[in-house]
């Protein structure tokens, strides 16, 4: 595994932490470090008792029980399950009560996910935190060319802009879709990008079980078959046709990646009212059951596969049945499905991230996102997708949006560092040296503190009214704009070994060309 660049100073200036304890994490910054491993200092929120907790699941068993969860066209999982005692009736598959849970117990509770730098690689349950960019949106838009399909171009970009980031671990998936390249072929140019502008984790093509097969080959070539077979590179997004379905070519991705000994992460996509019951208990009980059957198969692939309980969950208006985001229903099935999956015994992908069903960069995006990233922050969740970026329901990536969503990302991972109480701290000496009635900017404790004692926004400060109309009176969205095209004139690729860049070409070439297009 290969080594990285030096981060360009602009990447750098945005790390200010607090104090002497996060020293280390600026000295980090300094030398290049843009991600790696996050701690949580501080509780997760423990939103319900165990006599809640325990009917959530009982209801999760229920429906595993006496409704099932159908697995469409897929022979191989339907034989799995038969062969572990399921009751499997066409492509129904029930199970006895706690059953699928202890299917799911070889699934290991802590587990490694590597960078190709190993600077970057994270940890993924316990109290670790790991936060990604956006996923899935076939649209983008910036202030300069406004709403438009994605293309190559837009997804290098974002990659490359989730590399500089210390804020962002993790360098996503589909990051946006580059519709300018055919369907079948797009995976390949996706995960040749994660590998080759970032050094970050990163997820897979999940959407037929030969782009997972293509996927894992990429990593292999990256990493070496035998480190692959032995530790977990690359993530596969499985997203359940909820209520309670799998397809195909969900459950096939699933079986490439189990099988790789790669992570899997199971993901229910629930909407309270078309997906599931409208109430915050039925939503997390579905979840919860649904995932269970995932996980389940994953163990029975290959035991001790890692896995992650994901969600995707929200309301929806019941009057108009549009899509909401950021609700406090949600927000509550958040909390309560990180303490489930902690009880489950595996980490927590949070269905919540910075989600909005806003079309612009306005206050409600930013309320919208916000109540739901203290959701999830607060829950314990370990792997935060739709991070930065996100808008209008998921459909488009905002680049101005993304630099606005990282400050609120840094923001919090500093709340998440906790308070530092010891003797340095408290500054004793700095009281003799102000006295009564002096202020405190001169003494020894600020001059040696003040460049690690605060978080510093990503966004320049706009200053007094009086300098910020004099410099144009412009908007935090404006503000945006500058970032992150700065940022994208700093980028610097990190380090790849010419033999593996030259590799990875090749079999992507190789695979292009033995594939007709195929644009939908």
């Amino acid at each position: 595994m290969n080594g990285m660049n030096a981060v360009p100073e602009i990447a750098v200036r945005f790390r200010k932490g607090g104090r002497s304890a996060r020293r280390a994490v600026a000295d980090k910054a300094a030398s290049g470090g843009t991600g790696g491993r996050f701690q949580r200092t501080i509780p997760a929120y423990e939103l319900l008792d165990d006599v809640a907790l325990a009917l959530i699941e009982e209801q999760a068993e229920w429906i595993l029980d006496k409704v099932g969860i159908e697995f469409r066209g897929d022979e191989g999982a339907l034989a799995l399950f038969r062969d572990a005692g399921a009751r499997v009736e066409g492509c129904r598959v029930r199970f006895e009560p706690g059953h699928a849970r202890a299917l799911c117990a070889t699934a290991p509770a802590r587990f490694s996910l590597h960078g190709r730098d190993t600077r970057m690689t994270v940890e993924l349950g316990g109290d670790n935190v790991v936060l990604m960019p956006g996923y899935g949106s076939p649209f983008v838009t910036d202030l300069d060319r406004g709403r438009r399909y994605a293309s190559l171009e837009d997804f290098h970009n974002f990659v490359k802009l989730t590399w500089m980031t210390p804020w962002l671990h993790h360098s996503g998936g589909t990051v946006c879709e580059p519709t300018d390249i055919p369907v079948n072929k797009r995976h390949l140019d996706m995960v040749l990008a994660h590998l080759t502008l970032s050094a970050k984790p990163f997820m897979g093509g999940v959407t037929a079980p030969e782009r997972a097969h293509d996927s894992i080959a990429m990593v292999q070539l990256a990493f070496g078959e035998a480190f692959v077979d032995a530790n977990a590179v690359i993530q596969g997004n499985i997203n359940v046709n909820s209520p309670l379905v799998y397809d195909e070519t969900m459950s096939g991705a699933l079986r490439v990646y189990s099988e790789a000994n790669q992570c899997v992460c199971v993901s229910p996509a629930i909407f309270g009212g078309a997906m599931g019951p409208v109430s915050p208990a039925a939503m997390a009980a579905q979840t919860l059951a649904e995932a269970m059957a995932g996980i389940a198969l994953a163990q029975l692939v290959r035991p001790g596969c890692p896995a992650v309980l994901g969600s995707f969950h929200s309301t929806m208006s019941l009057r108009t049945g549009s899509l909401s985001f950021g609700t406090p229903e949600a927000n509550l099935v958040t909390m309560a499905l990180a303490q489930l999956g902690r009880r489950l015994g595996v980490p927590v992908r949070s269905g919540g991230g910075q989600v909005t069903s806003a079309n612009m960069a306005d206050g409600q995006a930013m309320q919208d996102s916000a109540n739901a990233m203290w959701a999830t922050i607060l829950s314990g969740a370990n792997q935060v997708w739709h991070a930065a970026g996100w808008l209008e329901g998921g459909l488009t990536m905002s680049y101005e949006k993304f630099i606005l969503d990282l400050d609120n990302c840094g923001a919090l991972l500093r709340l998440l560092e906790g308070m530092t109480v010891d003797p340095e701290a408290f500054a004793r000496d700095a009281y003799f040296e102000a006295g009564p009635g002096q202020n405190f900017l001169s003494t020894r404790d600020t001059v040696q503190n003040f460049a690690n004692a605060n978080y510093e926004p990503l966004l320049p400060e706009a200053g007094p009214f009086e300098t910020w109309s004099e410099r144009g009176s412009q908007t935090a969205v404006e503000r945006a704009n500058r970032v992150w095209k700065e940022m994208l004139a700093a980028y610097a690729p990190p380090a790849m070994e010419p033999g593996v860049e030259q590799a990875l070409s090749e079999f992507v070439a190789e695979r292009k060309a033995a594939m007709n297009d195929e644009w939908y």
